[in-house]
C-alpha cells in the first residue's frame, strides 16, 4: 500500500484524505495538538508542524515520517499573489527544511489567481512556473514536483450562494474537489512529474447562472459577460481525464 502525505489538513486537505484513506496510507500534518489527536483517533499518521511567514532562530526540523512516504501532496499557500515576497519566502523555506531531500512522486496546489485580473483565456503558457515566486522556488529545489493550479474550490458546504458576490455576468472559474483527487489519484497511477497543469471545470457559466441554480431558481435572462477563462485543456488531453462535474451549476 503506498504512503501519502499530505502537508496542511484544511478544507482542501481533509478531503483529499477521506477520499484517498482507502486505497492509500495517509500521513498528514496539523497545526494543533488537539488537531494531531483528533486525526489520529481517525486513523491516520498525525505530525504537529506550521510554517510560519516570519524567520525562525533555527530551522524547522525534517518530518521523521518523509522517509516512508511515497507521494507528497502540499495544499499550503505557495502561490504568493496575496503576500508579500519575504513571507512567502520565509514560508517556502520552513517547508523545505521539513521536506529535507524528497524525491518521491510530488504535488503542489498553486492558484489560477496567478493569472492576471484581466478578460480573456489563460492557459498554462500565459504563464510559467518561473514567473511565480512560489512555485519557482519549490521546482527549482524539487524538479519533480507536479503544481496544479487550482481554480476556486467548491463542493460540500462551499457554493457561491453562500458569499456576497459581485459583477454577476462574469464567468466562473470554479472546481469541485471530488474532480481534483480524481486528477491526484490518476496522476499517481501514471507516475506523472514534473506537470503543469490548470485545474478547473470546463464550463463557465456566469454567477448569476450559479447562484439561481443553487437557489432552484430559473436561469436568468442575460448572457455570460467578459471575464477572466481558465482553460484545462493541457490537463483534459494529456490525462485523458473526464470530470465528475464539468458544470459548476451542478456542484450542489
Amino acid at each position: 500500500m503506498k504512503k501519502i502525505g499530505i502537508i496542511g489538513f484544511g478544507w482542501l486537505g481533509s478531503r483529499l484524505a477521506a477520499s484517498m484513506s482507502g486505497p492509500y496510507q495517509i500521513y498528514t500534518t496539523a497545526t494543533t495538538k488537539d488537531k494531531v489527536e483528533d486525526l489520529s483517533l481517525k486513523g491516520f499518521h498525525a505530525s504537529l508542524a506550521s510554517f510560519p511567514d516570519f524567520q525562525l532562530e533555527e530551522k524547522i526540523a525534517q518530518w521523521n515520517e518523509i522517509k516512508d512516504i511515497d507521494v507528497l501532496i502540499i495544499t499550503i499557500p505557495l502561490s504568493g499573489k496575496r503576500c508579500c515576497a519575504s513571507s512567502l519566502y520565509n514560508r517556502v523555506q520552513h517547508l523545505l527544511s521539513f521536506i529535507g531531500d524528497f524525491d518521491g512522486q510530488m504535488f503542489v496546489m498553486s492558484s489560477t489567481g496567478v493569472y492576471p485580473d484581466i478578460a480573456g483565456e489563460y492557459s498554462e503558457e500565459s504563464l510559467s512556473s518561473d514567473e511565480v515566486q512560489g512555485e519557482r522556488m519549490v521546482r527549482n529545489r524539487y524538479p519533480q514536483v507536479n503544481i496544479l493550479r487550482l481554480s476556486g474550490l467548491m463542493g460540500d458546504n462551499r457554493l457561491l450562494k453562500n458569499y456576497n458576490v459581485s459583477n454577476l455576468q462574469a464567468p466562473v472559474n470554479h472546481i469541485h474537489y471530488e474532480d481534483i483527487s480524481g486528477i491526484i489519484e490518476k496522476m499517481i497511477k501514471i507516475g506523472s512529474k514534473g506537470k503543469l497543469y490548470n485545474v478547473t471545470a470546463p464550463q463557465h457559466p456566469s454567477k448569476a447562472e450559479v447562484i439561481n441554480a443553487q437557489k432552484n431558481l430559473p436561469s436568468p435572462d442575460q448572457s455570460v459577460g467578459e471575464g477572466k477563462i481558465i482553460l484545462p485543456s493541457k490537463l483534459v488531453s494529456e490525462l485523458d481525464f473526464v470530470f465528475k462535474y464539468p458544470d459548476p451549476k451542478a456542484f450542489h
